[in-house]
């Protein structure tokens, strides 16, 4: 390995002199084990190369593949929405992951995610369809609810326990877990069931969540999958025949030119919404409440007119957690972005993460500012096809317990430092000890 001057890039196995890899270091697990403002300082230097950098594949994967040479890291808030909007250049299909995983696993859970045209946009279609206006506004009062449950029962778990709970099992993971499976018609019972499936299945890197070893991990993932898909079968034959307002109904009803999604395609949707759905709120109200401790002057502008000032304390709230970390694409011919020569079948990974601080096009990045106007975080995506068809129930799901939880207890204090969860794609909070004091 030869290090190449001033260019802080190396020469590497990858047996490619115009192409070494970046002696930044984004593709081991030591690196995914560091907290994000950690990560920021290689994100940092990545983004003063003013161009996409080339890196060894991801260590240690539970799928080995010998064609793997490396990925393009996409840090750069511009070139990231140009990769985003490039759908024919950049694919999905071939994985949305900056791991390998296996192919069936991919297939069964990613559902629009990970599709290209023209079948995204047929599914795409299909499952907007389910999203009516009579469906979102029922969806409101029911977060409303959900919300107001969540944050009553982490104080009474506190209370039975010396005044501190576990904010994210009590509170964070319990509303969006309600509202999904509310939203979806999951009864009770069944989603307690399917909430604890997708933790394992969305924390392959967590040796307490999915096993010690590769085959174990593998195992306990695709279990994961089958339950969730099995589940969402079932509950969308019996919504065929016997329709109810729920969103499983909708799926299974829909049609578009006289088309309806097929099982697999419903039970993948399943997976999707639940992972998205409940993963991601649930970070973000995480991440929020250490935000609101770390920062208490932004706690005190948010409190003194908070159904004013909320709207814009979401939009912040979301660019600072950042939940999903890590979007890969897949090149489909010979192409160029960033001013590199990317190939055909080259991975690249866009790091959110990354471009939700770059100093270009966010201004003071790394001050939390709950007044930050305008706001142009890309944490839903940069635009085009895959922009995220639940941004708007995201923002609802936070500002709804945000504003609960600062209602029934705005001296909420965490009591310990977050304990994470490595991962290289979603911005894991694993538990967060808190005193509520209402």
């Amino acid at each position: 390995m030869t290090q190449m001057a001033g260019t802080g890039l190396t020469t590497t196995a990858s047996g490619n002199p115009d192409r070494p890899y970046d002696d930044v270091d984004l593709s081991t697990r030591a690196f995914w084990s560091t907290d994000m403002y950690e990560r920021e300082k290689s994100f940092a230097v990545l983004r003063g190369r003013d161009t996409i950098t080339w890196h060894p594949p991801f260590e240690d994967q539970l799928i080995e593949d010998p064609a793997d040479h490396g990925f393009w890291a996409v840090t750069k808030y511009d070139d990231l929405v140009e990769a985003t909007k490039r759908h024919d250049d950049f694919l999905s299909g071939p994985g949305i992951l900056m791991e390998n995983l296996p192919v069936e696993f991919v297939e069964s859970a990613q559902s629009i995610i990970g599709m290209d045209p023209p079948r995204h946009t047929k599914l795409r279609r299909l499952v907007a369809a389910a999203f009516t206006p009579k469906q979102m506004r029922r969806i409101d009062e029911m977060i409303q609810r959900n919300a107001r449950d969540a944050v009553t029962n982490l104080l009474e778990k506190a209370q039975a326990n010396g005044g501190q709970a576990d904010f994210v099992a009590e509170c964070a993971e319990l509303m969006p877990m309600n509202n999904i499976n509310d939203m979806l018609g999951v009864p009770d019972g069944d989603r307690q069931r399917a909430m604890h499936e997708m933790k394992v299945a969305t924390s392959w890197s967590d040796p307490e969540m999915a096993g010690d070893t590769k085959e174990e991990v593998l195992g306990n993932l695709f279990r994961a999958i089958a339950y969730c898909h099995e589940l969402a079968g079932g509950l969308a034959d019996e919504r065929r025949g016997n329709p109810t307002a729920d969103l499983i109904s909708g799926l299974a009803n829909a049609e578009v030119d006289g088309e309806r999604l097929t099982a697999h395609e419903i039970g993948s949707f399943f997976v999707l919404l639940t992972v998205a759905g409940n993963d991601t709120t649930r970070q973000s109200t995480a991440h929020a409440l250490q935000a609101l401790a770390d920062f208490p002057e932004q706690r005190a502008w948010l409190l003194e007119d908070l159904e004013g000032r909320m709207p814009s304390a979401v939009e912040e709230l979301i660019r600072w957690a950042t939940p999903i970390i890590t979007f890969r694409r897949t090149a489909s011919r010979d192409t160029e972005l960033g001013g590199r020569e990317v190939t055909r079948g080259d991975k690249l990974v866009m790091f959110y993460s990354s471009a939700n601080r770059d100093e270009r096009r966010i201004d003071r990045p790394h001050e939390l500012d709950f007044s930050r106007s305008p706001n142009p975080h890309i944490t839903f995506g940069g635009g085009g096809i895959h922009h995220c068809l639940g941004n708007q129930l995201a923002r609802a799901q936070l500002r709804a317990i945000l504003t609960e939880l600062l209602t029934q207890a705005p001296e909420i204090r965490p009591t310990a430092a977050p304990e994470l969860t490595p991962s290289n794609f979603f911005n894991i909070v694993k538990r967060q000890q808190c005193a509520p004091r209402p």
